[in-house]
């Protein structure tokens, strides 16, 4: 006989749907970085063997899709209100900001990975900004 052992999902989630662990968001954040980096790759690959474009020309910022879509759920999960909106907006612009300045840092390499090193230097600083600033503003303290 075999026991399973109970393991917590992932990311860690409050009743309302909210990740409660900086770790778990900035975890799944990076993670959809990487998936978008290697689907990237994978197009750019291809239409490069079809003679359709040089390899590493795709704008590597397309990997911050999936991140988007976590930080989107991430608003939703909270209710309305003006902590959220205020949070969203800082972090974006902080996010968007620190993206460019790292795409630009990078502007020598192909746009595959200047996007890429952008996308996950987005993603990073959204998710601090968000899940410290949407907690303060609430009032919140976990």
């Amino acid at each position: 006989m075999s026991e399973r052992s109970e393991r917590a999902p992932f990311p860690r989630r409050d009743d309302r749907g909210r990740i409660v662990v900086l770790a778990d968001l900035l975890g799944v954040a990076l993670a959809g970085v990487v998936v978008g980096l290697l689907g990237l790759l994978v197009f750019d690959a291809g239409f490069a063997l079809l003679g359709l474009g040089d390899f590493g020309e795709a704008s590597g910022w397309l990997a911050v899709i999936l991140p988007a879509w976590i930080f989107v759920e991430e608003f939703r999960a909270w209710s309305f209100g003006p902590a959220r909106i205020a949070a969203a907006l800082v972090a974006a612009a902080v996010g968007i900001t620190t993206g460019l300045l790292a795409a630009g840092l990078a502007a020598s390499t192909p746009p595959l990975v200047s996007g890429g090193l952008a996308a996950a230097v987005f993603a990073v600083a959204y998710a601090l900004v968000w899940f410290v600033g949407v907690r303060w503003l609430a009032g919140r303290t976990n």
